[in-house]
């Protein structure tokens, strides 16, 4: 695209009216999300899939390893014998085993103490000494063992000793590996002959002990047979026993009899006491009620007789008056009666004291005869238990007198025989293949090895990388919309250069490939972008938004190229666009398009240039103009968030459908952010692989910080795997459609990074 000269800048720009918005066919809707739910078993295949190279290698290296191992690898030779191991008879000299007689008593127990036996030390240098397995001869014959030299013996010993019991069975298995066959057979042979003679000698040794000491303990056991029977004797006599239980029984009875009694006479001693402080607290006549009990008849007549005589003197005097001669000897006759009754209530008092100090005296006797009856019964008590004891000494010593000698006869006769309750089930044999190395299990051993390390190698590479890479990944860091994803860019040798033969007059250098909505329609990238052109489109309701600002995170991540591009195909839709090159510190636009002007959008700001003579207008894109960067300025920041800037924007706005500014990383350089305010829309670009999750975010921040219309992120240099495990469809209609183009093209790697 050669630039033009400048009056057709002048001319062209004169050209333009201020217009109004460009309607948009189709829905009005919010911003595009492409999030698809993630499916964990293909989000865990695509991590697979992107570290393929890592985990081949690991699996590579690792399984290479195990079979160097497995080759390399001595093999080995194992013998095995099987033992059972009985239950020792616990009555061989008469004596039962007590620790074989407790209910807990386990028979695991047993075994676990025989295979110990098996692994100990002494056992092992008996074989050892008897097989010549040291190395070196002499040391056996020297007076003093040396430690080192015997504990280096029995570390090889044990490394190749194996014992275990055979589970729900009285059968342990011992093994030996060696290199040796005939050796491993022989060790183990001699180790099993060596714990039954082992066995068998401390069995008999045993016996003759015993034996030994039932011998010493007889003579003592007898002596103190006699002496027990003597005491027994002499104590019988001296405390007059002849029928304990009888004479027991006799006193225990009467003890019973006067403990009944005594109850008896203390209940009625209550009872007595009783009445007698209730007579001697008060008024007689209360004590004397009917009611109560141990009443009087002689009362109760006198009583009757006085509730008549009332009766009688209450109707006389009511009929005749009080002086009238009845009615007084009424009188009389009734004080006559009271007279008695108070008589016969004092009568009663002193029968209940007589009553109660005779239940006392009754109490108190019956109280001393149970104590004398106690005592003797305690008495009793104690020389009957004394005497039991005497007895139960005595007879305990007899028992165990004749028990030792008739167990000592028997050990006489058990001294001549050599008995064992361990017998060799299988001996040992020499083994015909070795047990290692294992070469089929290593194998898979290996394969399944270096698997596991390849995948979860690629599980750590990927949890060390906070690149995004993906829409997934984008999605779920920000809740920003994703407004599209841009492939890597693919080049080749012939078509491109035949397609960009436009050469600028000036620098005589073909155009970048980098503008492939223009170089190259019909690719993935020109679709992505249309797509992103729609998102932009569609991205507020009503108008579609006329500035747009196009910053990233970091610089290199190709916000240029996205915005060159996304101006390319808002103009070959027909909208009048501006792209600005407001990077002014690493400006690109120019270089992009092939442009070379000393003036721009600095030299602009700073009223060195006229508008008409910086922007340079596209013949080969109708409706494109742009806007270079020009001279890079001391203080960009302060050009960029000048009223200047501000009013050229509402100019801008008013002449063009679209303004395209292209501003530097926000998170480099503030001028982004500055700028953000004054636009319709902005567009973060991230690029996969490289921009970092944090990055993003904080970009993002500093945006919503200012208030920036964030429309959404835009997703570029996305590799085609990572497209098409997205889309799930995309690889054979792209192939089919994309790239018939020309048979020259060819993919590569590189991707385009003009920012």
């Amino acid at each position: 695209m050669p630039l033009q000269p400048k009056r057709n800048n002048s001319d062209a720009l004169e050209a333009l009216e201020p217009i109004d918005p460009l309607p948009v066919k189709g829905p009005q809707s919010v911003y595009p999300h492409f999030a698809q739910p993630q499916n964990s078993i293909l989000h865990y295949w695509q991590i697979l899939r992107k570290r393929k190279w890592a985990v081949l290698a690991t699996f590579a290296i690792v399984f290479a390893l195990s079979v160097i191992k497995t080759l390399r690898e001595t093999r080995l030779y194992q013998a095995t014998s099987k033992v059972a191991i009985f239950e020792e008879n616990p009555n061989v000299l008469g004596f039962k085993d007590v620790e074989n007689n407790l209910p807990d008593f386990d028979y695991q127990a047993t075994l676990e103490t025989q295979a110990a036996i098996l692994r100990s030390d002494v056992l092992a240098l008996k074989v050892i000494k008897a097989m010549h397995l040291d190395p070196n001869p002499q040391a056996e014959d020297a007076m003093q063992p040396d430690p080192a030299r015997e504990a280096g013996l029995l570390g090889a010993f044990r490394g190749g000793l194996s014992v275990q019991i055979i589970p729900n069975s009285r059968l342990v298995q011992i093994s030996y590996t060696h290199p040796n066959p005939r050796l491993a057979e022989a060790i183990v042979n001699k180790l099993v002959d060596t714990f039954k003679e082992e066995n068998t000698n401390a069995k008999y040794e045993s016996v003759n002990e015993t034996s030994e000491w039932l011998k010493a303990k007889l003579d003592d056991l007898r002596r103190k047979v006699q002496t027990s029977e003597e005491i027994l004797v002499r104590y019988q006599k001296d405390h007059s026993i002849l029928g304990v239980d009888e004479k027991q029984n006799i006193v225990t009875a009467k003890l019973n009899e006067l403990n009944n009694e005594l109850t008896v006479a203390q209940t009625d001693r209550i009872q007595k006491e009783s009445n007698y402080n209730l007579a001697m607290a008060g008024d007689p006549a209360e004590f004397a009620k009917p009611s109560r009990e141990g009443t009087s008849s002689m009362l109760e007549k006198l009583r009757e007789k006085e509730a008549d005589l009332n009766t009688q003197y209450a109707q006389a005097t009511t009929q005749f008056g009080s002086g009238y001669p009845k009615v007084v000897e009424l009188k009389n006759q009734l004080k006559q009666v009271r007279t008695e009754i108070v008589a016969e209530e004092t009568r009663m008092q002193h029968g209940v004291r007589d009553e109660y100090l005779a239940a006392v005296q009754r109490e108190n006797l019956l109280t001393t005869a149970f104590n004398q009856q106690t005592q003797q019964a305690n008495q009793l008590n104690e020389s009957a238990i004394e005497y039991s004891v005497l007895k139960r000494d005595a007879e305990a010593n007899r028992q165990l007198y004749q028990d030792l000698l008739q167990r000592f006869s028997e050990a006489s006769v058990s001294e001549t025989l050599k008995s064992s309750n361990i017998r060799v089930v299988d001996f040992a044999r020499t083994p015909t293949s070795p047990i290692t190395p294992n070469v089929p299990r290593n194998i898979e051993l290996g394969l399944l090895l270096g698997l596991a390390c390849g995948i979860g190698l690629a599980f750590v590479l990927e949890s060390l990388d906070t690149s995004i890479r993906n829409m997934e990944e984008l999605s779920a860091i920000s809740t920003l919309p994703a407004l599209g994803t841009i492939p890597l860019q693919l080049s080749s040798n012939g078509y491109l250069r035949k397609r960009l033969k436009t050469v600028s007059a000036e620098t005589e250098k073909p155009e970048s490939p980098a503008l492939v909505a223009y170089a190259r329609p019909k690719s993935e990238a020109a679709e992505a972008y249309r797509a992103l052109r729609t998102s932009i489109l569609l991205s507020s309701f009503g108008a579609p938004p006329k500035v747009i600002l196009v910053t990233s995170a970091m610089p290199q991540e190709g916000k240029t190229t996205v915005s060159a591009n996304s101006a390319l195909v808002l103009a070959q839709r027909g909208s009048r666009v501006l792209l600005v090159d407001a990077d002014l510190r690493r400006p690109s636009i120019a270089k992009l398009f092939g442009f070379q002007s000393r003036g721009g959008l600095s030299t602009l700001i700073s009223g060195s240039d006229k508008v008409e003579d910086v922007v340079i207008p596209c013949p080969e894109v109708p409706n494109l103009w742009v806007l270079p960067a020009g001279p890079i300025p001391p203080q960009p920041a302060e050009l960029l968030g000048s009223a200047v800037m501000k009013d050229h924007i509402a100019h801008w706005r008013n002449v063009f459908d679209h303004v395209i500014i292209d501003t530097p990383p926000c998170l480099s350089v503030t001028d982004a952010v500055l700028l953000s305010p004054e636009a319709d829309r902005v567009i973060l670009v991230a690029r996969s692989g490289q921009t970092t999750k944090a990055a993003l975010r904080r970009a993002c921040d500093l945006l919503l910080q200012v208030n920036a219309r964030v429309m959404g992120i835009v997703l570029n240099a996305l590799n085609r795997h990572s497209i098409e495990e997205y889309y799930q469809y995309g690889g054979r209609y792209a192939n089919h459609y994309y790239h018939e183009e020309s048979p020259e093209d060819k993919p590569t790697a590189a991707a385009s990074k003009v920012s």
